[in-house]
């Protein structure tokens, strides 16, 4: 019999994410060993980089070397500088952002009131401008804040009136002892507490019964 081969794969991006990833996973690791027999039987230098779809990094350097020794390596066998593109827009960017924070100091210097002397009629005006326009936007955050704090205490003073009105409610179901506002607050800060609250049931008590006076007429009723 004739023994059927492997199937040759078509070569073309794997459309099932899934098995990409595992295609890519095990393909990886056939380079990098492929890359430490490399090393070890041709004592080659060897770096691999490699980043799968998901943007993640694998990396291969051969021992006792390092990916900027391999770069620097490249370079001079080459004759290029691929550091120096990068150097020149890192030193543009330095010089932008000079520019930039020098002329944040001369404004703030400026609103300060200093370094005037050089200016024209019209940056003055300019500057004039910028002033109001920062206090107008100072003051309209300070009414915002007041505003904020008067309406956070209006809450409270009102829920602070609405507790009073159902303590004043609570009392007057269990004991019956407010007739009115007035007399409650009254009688309150004159007893002062439990002990005003007691003398003012008895008395409440003693005008119900006037037929029980004679009980109470030897008895001089007064706080401590």
């Amino acid at each position: 019999m004739k023994k059927m081969g492997r199937g040759k794969i078509e070569i073309k991006k794997i459309e099932n994410r899934t098995n990409r990833q595992v295609t890519y996973s095990k393909r990886r690791n056939g380079i990098f060993k492929k890359a430490q027999e490399l090393t070890v039987l041709c004592d080659a230098k060897v770096s691999l980089i490699m980043f799968s779809c998901t943007d993640k990094l694998h990396e291969y350097i051969s021992p006792n070397t390092t990916t900027k020794k391999i770069y620097d390596q490249y370079q001079r066998t080459l004759g290029v500088d691929i550091w120096s593109t990068h150097y020149e827009r890192m030193q543009e960017n330095l010089r932008k952002l000079k520019e930039i924070n020098s002329t944040l100091r001369r404004e703030i210097s400026y609103r300060s009131g200093g370094d005037l002397i050089d200016l024209s009629l019209e940056e003055l005006r300019g500057l004039e401008q910028n002033i109001v326009e920062s206090l107008d936007l100072v003051r309209n955050r300070k009414y915002h804040v007041i505003k904020t704090q008067t309406d956070t205490t209006k809450k409270k003073v009102k829920n602070l009136e609405q507790r009073h009105g159902h303590l004043l409610l609570d009392l007057e179901s269990k004991y019956g002892l407010v007739e009115n506002e007035g007399d409650y607050e009254s009688a309150v800060a004159y007893a002062g507490g439990a002990a005003g609250l007691f003398t003012f049931s008895l008395q409440s008590h003693h005008r119900q019964n006037p037929q029980q006076r004679g009980d109470y007429a030897g008895h001089d009723l007064r706080l401590a």
